[in-house]
C-alpha cells in the first residue's frame, strides 16, 4: 500500500514526523506538498493532488493535515472515489476505514496531540475495510449521490 501527504503550512512539521513514522513502520509514501514552510499556501492545492492520486490507485491511501484536518477533507471529498474523513481519534479511525472505506484520512495539527496523531495514522494504516454488505449498500447509495449531483 502507497501512502499520499499533503499538507499546507500549519500541517508542514506534522507531516516531517509523520513521514518518519511510515519510513519506521516500513510504508512507501509520496510527498505530495509543501516541500518548504510557506505561511501563504492553500490546503486545497496539496490536497488536491494527494486525493487525485490515491482515486487513481485502488490500493493507495492518503493522510491530509491542515489546522483543523476539516479543510484538506472537504477538499479531497470532491474528487470521485475519495471517501475522505477528519479523524480525532484512533477508534474513531477504525470504524471509519472498517464501516466507510475511507481512503484518505484528514488530521489536525492544532487540536490534537502527536501522540493521538501519531495513533490515528497506525490506526488507519492498519485497518482494512470490513466488506459487509450493510457498508457497501451504503457505499452504493454514497457513490449514486455523487454520480447524481457531480456529473
Amino acid at each position: 500500500m502507497k501512502i499520499y501527504l499533503a499538507t499546507d503550512h500549519r500541517g508542514f512539521e506534522l507531516k516531517e514526523k509523520i513521514k518518519g513514522w511510515l519510513k519506521e513502520w516500513g510504508y512507501e509514501y509520496e510527498d505530495m506538498g509543501a516541500f518548504e514552510l510557506n505561511k501563504d499556501d492553500d490546503y486545497p492545492d496539496f490536497a488536491e493532488l494527494a486525493a487525485t492520486r490515491v482515486a487513481s490507485q485502488p490500493d493507495s491511501r492518503g493522510i491530509l493535515i491542515c489546522g483543523s484536518g476539516i479543510g484538506v477533507t472537504v477538499a479531497a471529498n470532491k474528487v470521485k472515489s475519495i471517501i475522505a474523513g477528519t479523524m480525532m481519534d484512533p477508534d474513531q479511525t477504525k470504524a471509519s476505514v472498517s464501516d466507510e472505506n475511507t481512503n484518505i484520512i484528514g488530521l489536525s495539527a492544532d487540536y490534537l496531540s502527536e501522540e493521538n496523531n501519531k495513533a490515528i495514522v497506525k490506526a488507519f494504516l492498519e485497518t482494512e475495510f470490513s466488506g459487509a454488505e450493510r457498508h457497501i449498500r451504503r457505499l452504493n447509495k454514497i457513490e449514486t449521490i455523487e454520480t447524481k449531483n457531480f456529473k
